[in-house]
């Protein structure tokens, strides 16, 4: 007696209603095909998460329907086939859900999935518990659900009930014991739960825990795919009635991931493949490039343009950007500067050689000339200073920006977190472009990234591509002669540890000091942390991977007395 479960671990992506219908009646008639009788999506599939303010237009909503719809007709000759839909739908009052003036607003739409069999909606199940904490806004969208949601999948001795639970509930105690109150056999989980370094193993825990309680089996289906800043990693996985792993499917790919279940005395047994496991710096890398990938793809993008210096950020950028987007997609700019340092030169060309992209060189000398020539009245008198290096990263800006005009192609900016922080950048200069690749890396994990790269060469695009100089000499902007990194900020591994306790995990000046770190730095850093806000709120979206990141869940004023 079994059932064969096919996991739709697809990417999906948000308001392409039609299109992620069609993925999911392809991915189910090749399930079926399979033998499988029950196939699970994940969280919102039909429309991509997260939908943000799309979920507040009527017009969404009813699109949602129109393509669950969609899928239970084409899908209902598989006789004895179950599909999982994540959909948005409204509440009691229809219409889209929800009552909206210009001054307040009452959801009653929910996160839900609909159980489809043979063309008919069996069972309409609405998420209980709504995160609303980092990147989760769904308390602003949706209204809680109340029931509970068990269904029969397979038929006959085969038959199987499934306690259907999505995402955040899995995380708490009460969905899970009321599923199996109500006679569940097996817990279904379908999620879209974002990336961050070390999230995969956090949600095994969290569900072995979940199992160890209810003495039920589980089913772990997640979505896969990068959505403006954040990332999905896929990961999918199955887990025995003891919490044992029974099976987990490639992280970072689309798959129809399957997993059967037997009845034995007792209990069910799970059995699928198992991944192996993967070291933190491959999910970062993978994470980077699909993020990049589907950015570039979702958005029509034809490819991207990026300066490139001859230093550590942007090589690792170049290094994503070619695994994700192929070498003829990716072009390079050197823009040197009176600072230039010879060696940039040589390694910047060297790398572009490396991995086989577009390479050209325009100076920046005429235009920096130009500029200081037409301010010189107004400088006269004045020392050079910061002034004069924001025009040298403004005009390598307006470059790369009338490129990407005139080309199409999308600017890659080259700033790491550990920048974006202190303010170590500069408006309308090199924070200028559409794409922030590195944006959530501390300036150590983008050494150690680079590292890793020279290492593996995990997308066949070319070994050790970043040239040794590029990663061992001393990081600067080459704004100004003999510069470094170190004359404007502590040292890096410093730094990011301060800002990895203070911004990432809201310790205090005093904690932090008290831990050993000294008072001078530490204060200097929650200062220029503070002071640079504005310029973050004007910094482009880019690809989240730690818990906390300079994007939707880093919501700092930008006016404030307040010191930590």
């Amino acid at each position: 007696m079994t059932l064969k479960i096919c996991v739709a671990q697809l990417n999906f992506c948000v308001g392409d209603m039609p299109g992620n219908a069609q993925k999911i009646i392809d991915a189910a008639r090749t399930a079926y095909a399979g033998g499988a009788r029950l196939l699970l999506t994940p969280e919102l599939a039909i429309c991509g998460y997260a939908a943000e303010d799309l979920f507040l237009r009527p017009s969404f909503i009813q699109a949602c329907d129109d393509a669950v719809n969609l899928v239970a007709r084409e899908l209902a000759g598989l006789k004895g086939l179950t599909v999982v839909v994540g959909t948005p739908t409204h509440g009691n009052t229809g219409h889209g859900g929800g009552l909206r003036t210009k001054s307040m607003a009452v959801q009653q739409r929910h996160n839900a999935a609909k159980v489809l069999r043979e063309g008919r909606v069996m069972e309409t199940y609405a998420k209980r518990e709504l995160p609303n904490y980092q990147v989760f806004d769904e308390r602003r969208y949706f209204t809680p659900g109340q029931g509970v949601c068990v269904f029969q999948a397979g038929e006959g001795e085969d038959a199987i009930s499934i306690g259907l639970l999505i995402c955040e509930d899995a995380w708490f105690e009460e969905p899970a014991r009321l599923a199996k109150a109500a006679g569940a056999e097996l817990l279904a989980v379908i999620n879209a739960s974002p990336f961050h370094v070390g999230k995969g193993g956090e949600r095994e825990l969290m569900m072995r825990s979940r199992v160890q309680a209810t003495g039920l089996p589980l089913v772990y289906a997640h979505l896969v795919g990068g959505q403006d800043e954040i990332v999905f990693e896929g990961h999918s996985f199955a887990l025995q009635a003891d919490g044992a792993l029974a099976g987990r499917a490639e992280s970072f790919k689309e798959n129809l991931f399957a997993v059967q279940a037997e009845r034995i005395p007792g209990t069910l047994k799970l059995v699928a493949d198992i991944e192996p496991g993967r070291s933190n710096e491959a999910d970062l890398w993978d994470a980077l490039v699909l993020g990049v990938r589907d950015y570039l793809g979702k958005n029509g993008f034809p490819g991207a343009i990026l300066g490139l210096s001859g230093g550590i950020d942007s090589a690792l950028v170049l290094a994503i950007a070619v695994d994700a987007l192929g070498a003829d997609k990716v072009r390079t700019v050197m823009m040197p500067s009176p600072y230039t340092a010879d060696i940039s030169w040589v390694d910047a060309r060297e790398m572009a050689q490396r991995l086989k992209v577009r390479y050209d060189e325009i100076s920046i000398v005429p235009e920096f000339e130009a500029f200081k020539g037409s301010l010189a009245h107004e400088f006269k008198g004045l020392k050079e200073d910061t002034t004069e290096e924001n025009i040298q990263a403004r005009i390598r800006g307006v470059f790369l920006m009338a490129l990407s005009n005139k080309f199409g192609s999308i600017v890659l900016t080259t700033g790491n977190k550990s920048e974006m922080a202190t303010g170590y950048c500069t408006l309308y200069g090199d924070m200028a472009g559409g794409f922030a690749v590195i944006k959530d890396l501390a300036k150590t994990t983008v050494f150690k990234l680079a590292r890793w790269r020279n290492e593996n060469d995990p997308y066949g695009t070319g070994a050790n591509p970043i040239p040794e100089r590029v990663i061992t000499r001393p990081p600067s902007a080459e704004l100004r002669p003999d510069q470094t990194d170190q004359d404007s900020l502590p040292p890096y591994e410093v730094l990011d540890a301060i800002l990895e306790r203070y911004m990432e995990n809201d310790q205090s000046v005093e904690a932090i000091i008290a831990a050993g770190y000294e008072r001078a730095v530490v204060e200097r850093v929650a200062r220029l942390i503070k002071i640079n806000e504005y310029k973050r709120r004007q910094a482009p979206v880019g690809i989240r991977v730690t818990h906390r990141s300079f994007g939707k869940d880093w919501r700092y004023p930008i006016t404030s007395k307040f010191r930590a």
